[in-house]
């Protein structure tokens, strides 16, 4: 998407002068990337529909503070991740600073292959819905402890107490699968 750079710079200038052609443009050459990160967050359509539109507004208000430094794309997905923690945010009612680590691995490496990513992704999606963003956030983007408790407005503990209770979750639901293989 960002092959073409000077049609890139083109739609953003067009979008910092408030341009619709420019934003149409750029809303439907990111939106399929844009879509595909947040539904690992939110499988329900609708939800998924507003996180992104959401993003999307924020971006056109925001962009001229985007400056054509580093990736534009990389920039629009800070944008999407912020969304998809607000509506957390909003959906969520508790906030409290928990602590508890769970150290047991989901599966022996060597059996990881039976259970296909399509299928992890439909037991991380019944996940409770603040635990399924923070282990999202840890596991597929690779964002860190501090980085998560600043995005969500959680501390650290409550972070990684998150992705312990995402891991214990998955390990109970993967074993009622028959999935687990023990040496």
């Amino acid at each position: 998407m960002e092959s073409n750079s000077d049609e890139l710079i083109q739609i953003v200038e067009g979008c910092m002068k408030n341009e619709r052609a420019a934003q149409e443009r750029l809303y439907k050459m990111f939106y399929p990337k844009m879509m595909a990160m947040i539904r690992r967050y939110y499988s329900d359509e609708m939800i998924a529909e507003e996180i992104i539109n959401n993003g999307f507004l924020k971006a056109f208000k925001h962009i001229t503070s985007f400056g054509f430094k580093g990736s534009f794309e990389g920039w629009l997905r800070k944008i999407m991740f912020r969304s998809v923690s607000d509506y957390s945010q909003i959906q969520n009612k508790y906030r409290d600073n928990v602590v508890l680590m769970e150290k047991d691995a989901l599966l022996p490496r060597a059996h990881s292959h039976n259970l296909y990513y399509n299928d992890l992704m439909k037991l991380v999606e019944q996940l409770p819905e603040a635990t399924r963003v923070v282990f999202n956030l840890f596991v597929m983007e690779n964002y860190g402890h501090k980085e998560i408790a600043e995005l969500m407005h959680i501390s650290e503990g409550t972070s990684k107490w998150h992705v312990a209770e995402a891991r214990k979750l998955l390990k109970a639901k993967i074993e009622k699968l028959n999935l687990h293989f023990k040496k």
